[in-house]
């Protein structure tokens, strides 16, 4: 997959061009939904399926005081994008200057001249240019004027309702990870280096990978059965899944600064990993997180969470994890 950061960089048009159109955050069910009518035409007409998104996302540059967190870093954008079979990615800088374009200017010069597309789709909820003025119904009028046919892509949804990425945050919010992943179509994972902590974990004999998250979303305080993935070289080898219980929260038996930590545990493990990255998934809520009267206490609770992070991954017994 080529990835071109901004359309003026473009050496030319995408050959017989099959071309959507959004940010795209989580890229979720419904965002796959679109992915695959473009790649499954762009096949068909022997062409290239493209995405044009942007970074940062738009709230980011016209609603900076608006709170959002983004579900998806742009590494793994583009990383699901490529294995949903899309060809090429452009990445158009969204700056307040590129905000004030007229929709008509945007489909014109923007669209139309960069990607000289056969065919675009879009989510029923698109919108585009200054002020957002620009709706389906323009680029619906615009595009057989130009060349290019518009079909809109139906929303898809999950137990009634629509899948789209601010349910999906509040799911997280609300701890469901098993929810939110049936809306992702994969479970939700975040992304980081292996920060040097306290080593209280290594003192209880359950040693712990602590992430300094480039993530901006964190599920719900509570311990989950997860996977932990290495994504750079070393040992353990990049992208071998490994099972892990994984604690988010402020470790209230230990630690009483409040800040808010993502650690993660793998059973019978032990890592000399500062500094590597790794991405830590998120497969189901075990307990919410709470204190403990003791270390004793909190010990013989993180055995039983190895032992249920593991039936429920479906893993087998906890071996080498120290008492």
């Amino acid at each position: 997959m080529r990835v071109v950061h901004g359309s003026e960089e473009l050496e030319r048009p995408p050959r017989r061009a099959v071309v959507t159109i959004g940010n795209f955050d989580g890229v979720h069910l419904g965002h796959r939904a679109i992915m695959d009518v473009v790649t499954g035409r762009a096949r068909a007409l022997d062409g290239e399926a493209a995405v044009y998104t942007f970074d940062p996302h738009p709230r980011r540059v016209l609603a900076p005081d608006r709170p959002l967190g983004l579900l998806t870093t742009l590494e793994q954008k583009l990383e699901l994008l490529e294995d949903l079979g899309v060809d090429l990615v452009v990445v158009e800088p969204f700056t307040r200057e590129f905000a004030a374009t007229p929709a008509d200017v945007f489909v014109r010069e923007i669209l139309h001249r960069r990607f000289r597309p056969r065919e675009v789709y879009v989510g029923y909820d698109f919108h585009f240019g200054r002020d957002r003025e620009g709706s389906m119904r323009t680029l619906t009028e615009l595009g057989p004027r130009l060349g290019f046919a518009v079909t809109i892509v139906p929303e898809v949804t999950v137990e009634g309702e629509d899948v789209n990425s601010t349910r999906i945050r509040r799911l997280l919010a609300e701890g469901r990870v098993e929810v939110a992943a049936r809306l992702l179509g994969r479970p939700y994972a975040i992304r980081g280096r292996v920060a040097r902590g306290d080593r209280r974990g290594r003192e209880l004999g359950f040693p712990t990978l602590n992430l300094d998250p480039e993530s901006e979303v964190l599920p719900r305080a509570g311990v989950y059965a997860g996977e932990v993935r290495f994504l750079d070289s070393g040992d353990p080898p990049p992208r071998e899944a490994l099972p892990a219980v994984i604690n988010v929260g402020t470790r209230p038996t230990v630690d009483r600064s409040g800040r808010v930590l993502a650690e993660a545990h793998v059973p019978g493990r032990d890592f000399d990993a500062y500094g590597r990255r790794v991405e830590m998934s998120f497969r189901a809520r075990l307990r919410d997180e709470r204190r403990f009267p003791d270390l004793v206490a909190l010990r013989a609770q993180i055995r039983r969470d190895c032992e249920a992070a593991l039936a429920r991954l479906g893993r087998g017994e906890v071996a080498g994890s120290a008492e």
